[in-house]
């Protein structure tokens, strides 16, 4: 436990994210640090802390662990016809043709990304959830 709890206050500190002028006001490294000392404390090997990372990662960011099925009781109505998918909040249904609204994210020079109506993307299901990265220039 030592060894991970050690690094990762020391990189969080040189971030500068427990000053009190930093985002949120110190919360942040304070958050991660909780959420390392759990992680430390399950003394995962290097296989099991791979595969609890990922799976972190993805339920945590709210992504789903298995394809969505497209079934009816995945979906919300959200207005008359217009559905949104439970599993992945991306995911959109309206006159039966489901699409994914982060299809595509476009990534400019700074490497800042975004999306537009451009970045819809038909699916069918089964459907994994997933976004193509695209390169724009300015203008």
């Amino acid at each position: 436990m030592g060894q991970l709890v050690n690094y990762a206050e020391r990189e969080l500190r040189l971030a500068g994210l427990f000053d009190k002028d930093s985002d949120y006001g110190a919360m942040l490294g304070e958050a991660v640090m909780e959420l390392v000392k759990v992680f430390a404390d399950q003394n995962h090997s290097g296989l099991s802390a791979t595969l609890v990372l990922n799976i972190f990662n993805k339920v945590a960011r709210c992504k789903p662990l298995t394809p969505l099925t497209g079934e009816p009781e995945e979906w919300n109505e959200i207005a008359k016809g217009f559905f949104q998918n439970k599993r992945c909040s991306t995911v959109f249904k309206r006159d039966g043709i489901a699409y994914h609204t982060e299809g595509v994210i476009f990534r400019d020079r700074e490497g800042l990304c975004f999306t537009s109506r451009d970045s819809r993307v038909e699916i069918t299901f089964p459907y994994i959830p997933e976004s193509k990265y695209v390169d724009v220039e300015e203008g």
